[in-house]
């Protein structure tokens, strides 16, 4: 691998690569051999994902493979902090070590969120939420899909506090979802706006943001503040005004054809059985984080907190407005249950899965696929920017594949920031439009869980919802990826 390192762009006709070559052809062939590997292994464990196979059994079955092969022909040793002493048992202790490395860095922090986001909707604080931000939709109702694509950015911000795109999704369905028919808006209209809400995985809250953000050496609110709001904010406008004309054309064409029902949805009030008070409880943690930020610089000498503890403080304070409102400390304890389910469910699912993804990556690193990408990519003429677009826009059509925005930007985020010293750029330019062009893939998949979700309460086709956000979505993604080179 050092003779097709050295030469990249002449190694056919390089004296001193042949001499290479001559002198070390076990290495040449071994290396090109794990190489070539790492890309049917990248193809098999895509197969796998398609077929909706347990994301975290196929990554790290899939990693641990890779670092086995990598141990048998040679090409890199398992790097860990504590070895066995043996090979086959490094396999096993580097798994150790990914579940003990991710619970310390961004695990737990993970965890808390769940946790909070499972306690908010215990106390339906997150339906007071909901019900008080569609308000501003009323100012439209002469204009339905003026009002339609309103949605979107409300979705959004709710998005940020509330990070479960189907939980979210079905909140909406409940609440706007009538209004939005009942206004003149086709039942596909409602349900593309709606799942649009969800198409930017962004803010502390965030898996993805608590990832990206420690792939790039940043704190989860300065990744957020500083690098996904200017990206979001001008794409999420371009993305409105797409789905404004995207859905005025098709729901006219389907009236023409008689696709659309006459049938008004039968609207039945969003109860919410709460204070409206509490509405403001699911965005008191980003309030927190925002508000005591060093970057502010509000107080001198600064006050510093991270994710955990706004989520921990934010709990608390929701415990005594459960307290207020119910006058029974009783009640009060048993609702803290729920945050407890929360952070094991997100344990079970979102913590899991990065460590699986961080296996896999792992494995692909060792088995060369870096040097071989930077290589051939050097070989054919492609810049660092020719690379991020290239990868980038692979992560849009893997998360429309898998139907996971998550499990696309975990198996190969965590490559982003190799890749990227290769080429001499920064890591959050090559890690920024990865992030958000894969959550944006996720709403264009039949299979996502949000499309499956909405659409089966709606009781239209899971495919005819992704279809409608397909042309919306890919312009969105080029004008994302265009934009943020253009002035990154």
């Amino acid at each position: 691998m050092n003779c097709l390192y050295g030469h990249p762009p002449q190694f056919t006709m390089d004296r001193q690569f042949m001499n290479c070559l001559y002198n070390h052809p076990s290495q040449f062939t071994m290396n090109n051999l794990a190489a070539a590997s790492s890309v049917l292994f990248i193809v098999v464990t895509a197969i796998f994902l398609y077929k909706r196979y347990n994301p975290q059994g196929v990554l790290i079955v899939s990693g641990v493979l890779m670092f086995l092969l990598a141990l048998l022909l040679g090409t890199h040793a398992i790097e860990l902090t504590k070895p066995t002493g043996n090979g086959f048992f490094d396999l096993f202790k580097a798994v150790d070590e990914g579940f003990t490395s991710n619970l310390v860095r961004a695990g737990f922090m993970i965890m808390t969120i769940g946790g909070y986001v499972a306690y908010m909707n215990k106390i339906k604080a997150t339906n007071a939420l909901v019900y008080v931000s569609m308000k501003p939709l009323g100012f439209f109702r002469n204009y339905p899909y003026m009002a339609s694509t309103i949605t979107i950015v409300i979705g959004q911000m709710l998005f940020i506090t509330t990070p479960s795109a189907v939980g979210l999704g079905l909140l909406l369905v409940a609440s706007i979802y009538p209004v939005l028919v009942n206004l003149g808006v086709s039942k596909l209209t409602a349900l593309s706006v709606i799942s649009a809400s969800t198409i930017f995985d962004q803010g502390p809250g965030s898996a993805n943001t608590a990832l990206a953000s420690q792939l790039i050496g940043e704190t989860n609110v300065f990744y957020f503040l500083n690098h996904q709001i200017p990206l979001v904010i001008p794409t999420t406008i371009f993305v409105m005004i797409l789905y404004y004309f995207n859905n005025r054309y098709f729901d006219k064409k389907d009236r023409e054809s008689g696709k659309i029902s006459s049938e008004p949805v039968i609207a039945s009030d969003f109860k919410v059985d709460v204070p409206l008070i509490f509405a403001f409880l699911p965005v008191l943690p980003l309030i927190m984080l925002i508000f005591f930020s060093p970057y502010l610089k509000i107080f001198d000498p600064p006050i510093t907190i991270d994710t955990t503890t706004a989520m921990m403080a934010s709990l608390f304070i929701s415990m005594l407005f459960v307290w207020v409102y119910k006058r029974s400390i009783k009640e009060v304890f048993e609702s803290i249950s729920a945050f407890w389910k929360g952070m094991g469910e997100v344990f079970a699912t979102v913590v899991t899965l990065i460590v699986a993804a961080e296996i896999f990556s792992k494995g692909l690193i060792n088995l060369g696929f870096i040097e071989a990408l930077v290589n051939v990519s050097t070989h054919i003429g492609l810049s660092g920017i020719g690379i991020a677009v290239f990868i980038t826009i692979l992560l849009f059509f893997a998360a429309m594949l898998m139907g996971s925005g998550n499990a696309a930007f975990f198996s190969f985020g965590p490559l982003a920031p190799q890749i990227a010293t290769q080429f001499n750029m920064t890591a959050v330019s090559m890690v920024l439009p990865m992030q958000l062009c894969s959550s944006m893939g996720r709403a264009t998949s039949p299979i996502a869980g949000i499309i499956v979700a909405i659409s089966g309460v709606a009781g239209v086709s899971p495919i005819d919802l992704a279809k409608r956000n397909t042309i919306p979505l890919i312009g969105g993604m080029l004008f994302l990826i265009t934009f943020h080179f253009i002035t990154g």
